[in-house]
């Protein structure tokens, strides 16, 4: 990131998404800007828009507020200027930037009103984090708000969270949240949360973040953020997303999705050109399996490449491309109007030498929606893979430092937080 650009999202994440007090905002920002000067990415006398398109951003926050506008505002920032995490809401009203009595506090939060939708679109609005081939890339993933004790709560679910140990993982009961985030480039891990909505019992997952996928896309294209010649935004999910599916339902978009795979997987390749016998007859919809559990089954890689990494040492990744899975009329396909799609990708093999905390890692096998990316881009993709891991960093950011497992009685809370 540079320029104007990384001043206002600087500046943005240290007055609203950041943890100091309000005596070093001014000075925060003014670093922010010498940083960004002496990178010469801003002009003499940027610094003044910049700042000035941070102080449109808090206007038009505050404007998100249909109810208790002033309290509510004076609430959030009482949280992000906070000297440490949020363990009581008592304790936010007396935070220098709350200027209001511990009654008006719990007024906001019980009588309250968010315009959600146009605080979504504010956030589209956003300058986004700036690649080096300027493309834009968001994750998807799901935040659990675990509330086991709150047994009266409408609409709980039963959250996969994982232990501490291997074989560890539990079902807790919750309110399953979906985060959509735009990832940024660089030695860094912040991410900039653009919609996060609450997943129901009766939701199809897929169909329900196909949508939202939709949706923020729409608003970012609306925004200026992506147009006509620009890349493909690249969207990143992990593990337990039907990425497949996700690439029909959104095939109409300027997107290009990229998800983990089951290593038991099986794929398809294309079929050969008429009948393998000679003989005249419909032509055959699957050509030969790809066994993702067994390398007999491999042929030779179209793309390999070698990369020497920092952190998990040597990175192997070899592709195969227009690899499609073989669907079934059961499901989610049970209803499709004619025939099946053939949807095809191209399917990666990660292998690293070792990652945190696990000496001998077992390679992870991703699936893209390009059906024949160049070699080039190979790396790309999966490098946008492991950035996607940087959405992990909000989660406890928000759940922990902004209070939101501590008030699970204050549904405006999670509106406030997650949304903002």
């Amino acid at each position: 990131m540079s320029g104007v650009s990384s001043v206002v999202w600087f500046g943005h994440r240290m007055m609203i998404f950041g943890f100091l007090p309000q005596n070093l905002k001014t000075q925060a920002v003014a670093v922010a800007f010498s940083m960004a000067w002496q990178a010469g990415g801003v002009e003499p006398g940027g610094d003044v828009a910049a700042l000035g398109r941070l102080v449109a951003f808090r206007r038009e926050l505050h404007r998100c507020f249909a109810a208790r506008a002033d309290a509510l505002f004076e609430l959030a920032d009482a949280v992000l200027c906070a000297d440490g995490p949020v363990k009581t809401l008592v304790g936010l009203s007396l935070a220098p930037e709350h200027r209001r009595g511990h009654g008006a506090l719990y007024d906001a939060l019980n009588a309250g009103r968010i315009d959600v939708a146009r605080l979504r679109w504010s956030l589209a609005a956003l300058p986004l984090p700036a690649w080096p081939d300027g493309r834009i890339r968001l994750a998807v993933d799901v935040s659990n708000w675990l509330r086991p004790d709150a047994a009266t709560s409408p609409g709980r679910m039963f959250c996969h969270v994982y232990g501490r140990g291997k074989g560890n993982a539990q079902m807790i009961p919750g309110w399953p949240y979906s985060v959509v985030a735009a990832l940024e480039s660089g030695r860094t891990s912040w991410t900039a949360v653009l919609d996060a909505l609450r997943l129901g019992p009766a939701d199809d997952v897929t169909e329900v973040t196909a949508a939202q996928v939709r949706e923020v896309v729409a608003r970012l294209l609306a925004a200026g953020q992506w147009r006509e010649g620009d890349p493909a935004i690249l969207i990143v999910f992990d593990a337990g997303y039907d990425i497949t599916r996700l690439a029909f339902l959104l095939a109409s978009l300027p997107v290009e999705l990229l998800g983990r795979i089951r290593s038991d997987r099986v794929l398809c390749f294309p079929p050969p050109p008429g009948r393998r016998d000679g003989r005249p007859g419909r032509r055959p919809r699957h050509g030969s399996e790809f066994r993702l559990a067994d390398e007999a089954t491999w042929p030779r890689p179209v793309v390999t490449t070698v990369t020497a990494t920092t952190r998990y040492g040597t990175a192997r990744a070899c592709s195969w491309r227009r690899l499609h899975p073989r669907l079934e009329r059961r499901d989610a396909w049970k209803h499709h109007d004619g025939d099946l799609p053939l949807i095809e990708g191209t399917l990666i093999r990660l292998a690293v030498d070792h990652l945190p905390g696990d000496r001998d890692p077992k390679p992870a096998w991703l699936w893209s929606s390009a059906a024949a990316p160049p070699a080039a881009e190979v790396n790309l993709l999966w490098q946008a893979f492991l950035r996607r891991f940087d959405l992990e960093t909000s989660k406890p950011q928000c759940c922990h430092t902004c209070g939101l497992l501590t008030f699970a009685r204050a549904p405006s809370w999670a509106l406030l937080m997650l949304a903002s």
